[in-house]
Parts: C-alpha cells; structure tokens; sequence
C-alpha cells in the first residue's frame, strides 16, 4: 500500500501544500529521555482552499496545536491514527476555514523516550562515563518521531532551532551554530533540507580544528585521534570542489560518534556523524569521510524524492567519493576502491538479500515495504557501478564531468527521480549527434530494474586486486606446508587490500582445510590481532564462524558488542543464525545488548535472528 501520491512512506498531502520552514524550541530531558517544546510549521499551499494537513508522526505526545494567523493564533483539533509498525502514525490536521497561500502551525509536544531517531546514552555508555549522551538518526523516516513533519525527502524546508540542555554539555545540530549561553545554544540552517537530515547531539564534547572550514568534535578520550584521522578532511572538500561546484553549506564538521551509531556515517549538513569504527590508527578507513563529503552536493543539495531512487543519493555519491580517491591517490587506487565495492555487493546479495532478490533492482518498490527493510549496499554500489558505465560510454570524465556538474546546478535544492536524470542526460549527450549510437547502446529497463550484480562490470585496474586474489587463492586451495612455503607472504598487503583479500577468502565457496591452525596461522601472518582496523577485524571474526570455532565464540560476540554498526553486526548475527550450535547464544546475546542498539539496528537484527519482531 502506498501511502501517499508522492512517496510511498509518508502520509503527507505534500501534493497540496509543503512545509517550507520550521521554529524548533527543544528542552532536552535527560532523566526522561524525551525532548519537549515546541515546533512552529511554516507552510505553503500549492492549491487553493486546503481544509486538512496530513502529516507523518511516530508515538509523539501532542498537547496543543494552533494556527498562527495576521489575526492570532487559533486553536486547531487534529487526530493520530492507528500506528503502523516501522512507519508510524498519519496525524490529521483540521484547520478552521478552507486556506490558500502560506501560514503557521504552531505545535507543543514531547517525544516519547522510545522515540526511533533518538538514543540516549546513560554516563557509563559513553568514554568519559561522566554524563549522559543522546544523538539521533532521522534517516530514513525517522524524523516523525522527533517532529510532526512532512517525513518525505520531497520536501525541503530551512530550520533554526532553541535548544536548551544542561550546563556542561555541548548541544550540536545539523545547522550553523549561531551562539550559545549556559545551556541553551541557538542554530540556523539556512538551506533547505529534507527532513532525514534534521539532527541533534548532546554530549561532553571537544573539538579540534582541522581545517579552514572543519573542525572535529568528540569526546576528550577521542579528540587527537580523531584529528589525526581525519586530518585529509580539506583536501577531499576540495578535490569535491574540482568535481562538483562550490561547497555551500558554510562549515563542514565531523563528529565522532559512539559505537552505538548503526551506520559508518551520516551526511548531516555541517556536521557529519561517522562511526568510531574508523578510527583505524592509519588513516585506511578516511574514505568514508570523502563519502559523507561528496553528499553535500549528492543527496544533500540533490536529493532523492523518495527512497524508492535512493541509488540517486548513495550511487552518486559513491561515484563521486571513487573520483575523489582517484584525484587523490591515483587511478589504480580508485579502480581498487570500486572493485572492492562489487565484493562487498556480491557478498550483500549472497547473505543480506539473499532470500529478497527484488531488493537487489537498482530502483526499489517500496509499496510494501519500509525503507529500513530495504536498505542495502545495491544502491551504493550497483548505482555507482552504473555511472561508471555511462562515463566510459560517453567518452570518459572529460565529457562526462561537465554535464555532471550540470545536473547538479540544475537540481540544485531540488527533489528528484531516476527520469529526471535520465533526461538531464540526454539533453545534454544528445547536442552532440555523435553519442545516439551510444545512448541507443543503455539498457535502462535492465540497469534500474534487472535484480542481481550489474549487467556489465566496467574495464576497471585490476592490479591492487589481483594481489589480494592471488593470496586468497593460495589460503582456499593450499595445505598450512605449502602456504608457509610460499614466496607469496613476503609480498605485503596494504590494509585495504588485506580487507579485499579476507573479503575474497569468505567468498570462496570452499576454503581447503579449515582448521584452527590454519586460521591462527593467517593471523599470525597477517598480525591481524595487532590491528585496530575494525574492517579486518569484521571479516576475521566472520572466518572463526565459517571455520565454526565455538572456542572462539567469546572474541565473536565481543566484535558484535564493541560497536552496532548494522554493517558488522548485520552479517555477524545472520551467520551466527545459521550455524545451528550457535544460534541460541547468539539470541541470548542479542537480547542481552539490544536495550544498547538504535532501534533500527535491533530492528534488522532481530529480522536476521529470524525472531519474529524487534521490539
């Protein structure tokens, strides 16, 4: 069922008026777990004489609402519906006389201490363990459960918001600081956003400044690491620059987050949030940080209607970051960086979809089916994939960066779907009567809506690669002698590449000899315990489950405690799942820690544990 004309996960009339601006005033409450106060809903009628407002909520508390009129404020009724789990509640709004043009809804409310975009973090869960924490994560639809809005990326609207929390801690937001005072500090976010990118944090936070326009924000335990890491943040904004046209959203900060954070980041305007995850002591995990950047203008200033063309956010920005990687540290690199991309889409489709192969289509039907339960790394990578193609199609970057660029001047603080695109490419390739053949030559119908891998893998450098495969192949097919033996180790793998390489090793359908030994061996090679980087880490905890070493089940569950990262966790309680012996322990441990997980992330996980709900 869809829900609306205009996306299928939101109630809102978005058809006949938007919401064009909206007033925060939050006290937040941290012996509750709520935010209260206010929200004042700017809105735009886009046909005369609208008599109702629909808009998305999720377990909201809701004590007054009025209409802000020239003549005052007059008291409106309204009425939630029946939840729906995963999708919340359609809130009717009465307003007193048929009404055109613009005006103000003016709610009081507070949110309920479950609320899904929230997690409240209590002292002890964060690194200080000297006060509380709370952040949020709105997207994919879980900005109803913060603030009654027109939950839809259609919509776009500025904010400023009053945020009152106690003294001591430091309140953030996906906007530009303007001030702050003893517990109260005040934003503005003076380009529109869709409501996905609304955020909020609390928390004993420092900060340091790593660029012109950068600074990181973490707690004390974690702010010169945090930096160091980071510390190529100027130079991705400006390869991002080269690529794709001025930066326009004044700061570009970073905030380290606790393990908690269910994603590796999240493009928030001004401040993106990234998992602590990254933290890999050599600066091998940063690219995510060209990702989040590249969606300032990739999802943030073009966005994707609905989460049906998600591909038109996270395809393009994978794209981009994969241009960013390549101006930075050459060709071979970026080619590496996609390649390892189709590894971890094939693995995605192997396990994660495996059983829902219309999830793996590049453009998704969401009539049935809530966003969170979609979300994947197809359009990520699938999507990416696809503008490779097209870029080499069409003549390379020198022909395909202009009208790149082109299509994001054009959409610009815009909404948009897959035929908007679609369109914007024509028009421009068309002027030239030489590309028809090649247009002729694109496969919409298999590309958007084929399930599976791509249709067609680009001619990419395979020489970072081919290395990691030659080492996968000698641990699958060779006895522990033989790999000792082998001039093969004394070729050192970067850490990218002994992620791709672990990646390659879990895809072979059969590993010789999978003994203790022989896994002790390869870390011992590949001093696996040594490292920091959570990446190799993940896929070396996943080798312990395929090789079923219960012995080692205490190291598996201490990865799955010590961050929920769906990215991690997702796969680990999956395989777990499958592995009969294992199973019952890791339901024990996941009912032991999901009070700790966001909602999302118990959600899906509990879906993997095939347990019947994630409540």
């Amino acid at each position: 069922m869809r829900l609306s004309p205009i996306d299928p996960s939101s109630y809102s009339n978005a058809h006949e008026l938007i919401i064009t601006h909206i007033d925060l005033e939050w006290t937040v409450n941290f012996e509750k777990s709520t935010l209260s106060g206010s929200a004042s809903l700017s809105f735009k009628t886009l046909r005369d004489d609208v008599e109702e407002i629909f808009l998305d909520s999720s377990d909201l508390d809701i004590a007054s609402m009025a209409v802000k009129t020239a003549a005052g404020e007059i008291p409106v009724s309204w009425d939630v519906g029946k939840p729906v789990e995963n999708i919340g509640s359609k809130l009717t709004v009465y307003l007193p006389t048929k009404t055109s043009g613009e005006f103000k809804l003016i709610v009081e409310y507070e949110t309920n201490p479950k609320a899904s975009a929230l997690q409240w973090l209590n002292a002890e869960q964060t690194c200080g363990k000297k006060h509380p924490y709370l952040f949020s994560q709105c997207q994919a639809i879980h900005a109803r459960s913060l603030v009654p809005c027109q939950d839809t990326p259609a919509v776009k609207f500025t904010y400023n918001a009053t945020l009152r929390h106690p003294i001591g801690v430091t309140g953030l937001m996906s906007a530009v600081k303007l001030k702050s005072e003893s517990g109260v500090s005040y934003f503005k976010q003076s380009i529109p956003i869709p409501s996905y990118l609304l955020a909020i944090v609390v928390g004993a936070l420092v900060e340091k400044p790593i660029g012109p326009i950068s600074s990181v924000w973490a707690e004390q335990e974690q702010i010169d690491e945090s930096a160091e890491e980071f510390s190529q943040t100027a130079d991705f904004i400006a390869k991002a620059e080269e690529i794709c046209g001025p930066y326009v959203w004044g700061r570009y900060d970073l905030l380290v987050m606790p393990p908690s954070f269910p994603f590796g980041g999240m493009e928030n305007p001004c401040l993106t949030f990234v998992t602590p995850t990254l933290l890999a002591g050599d600066k091998s995990l940063a690219t995510v940080v060209a990702h989040e950047i590249a969606h300032s203008w990739t999802g943030n200033l073009v966005t994707n209607r609905n989460f049906e063309h998600f591909w038109l956010n996270e395809g393009f920005t994978v794209f981009v970051e994969g241009k960013i990687v390549g101006r930075l540290f050459g060709n071979a690199s970026r080619d590496f960086h996609a390649l390892h991309g189709l590894s971890e889409l094939t693995d995605c489709i192997k396990t994660q979809l495996a059983d829902t192969p219309e999830l793996t289509k590049l453009v998704v039907d969401l009539s049935d089916c809530s966003p969170d339960d979609a979300f994947s790394t197809v359009p990520y990578m699938k999507g990416s994939t696809f503008l490779r193609y097209l870029e080499d199609l069409l003549g390379g970057p020198e022909k395909f960066e202009p009208f790149f660029r082109s299509y994001l001047n054009t959409f610009k603080f815009k909404s948009v779907l897959t035929n908007d695109f679609k369109k914007a490419l024509y028009d421009w390739f068309r002027e030239d009567p030489k590309n028809e053949e090649f247009l002729s030559r694109i496969d919409w119908d298999l590309w958007l809506f084929g399930t599976g891998m791509p249709p067609v893998i680009p001619n990419y450098d395979r020489s970072l690669l081919e290395a990691c495969q030659k080492h996968a192949k000698l641990w699958a097919e060779n006895d522990i002698e033989t790999i000792k033996a082998s001039s093969l180790l004394s070729e050192p793998l970067t850490s990218i590449q002994l992620i791709e390489f672990l990646a390659q090793l879990l895809e072979k359908k059969t590993i010789q000899g999978l003994t203790p030994e022989k896994v002790a061996l390869l870390d011992q090679t590949y001093r696996i315990h040594a490292t920091k980087n959570a990446e190799i880490r993940f896929r070396f905890v996943r080798l312990y489950i395929r090789a079923k070493m219960m012995d080692k089940m205490d190291e598996i569950l201490a990865f799955a405690n010590s961050n929920f990262r769906m990215k991690f966790v997702r796969p680990i309680y999956k395989e777990l799942a499958g592995w009969p012996e294992a199973k019952p322990i890791a339901v024990e441990n996941y009912n032991k820690v999901k009070d700790q997980m966001m909602t999302v992330c118990a959600y899906t996980v509990s879906k993997d544990l095939g347990l019947e709900t994630g409540k």
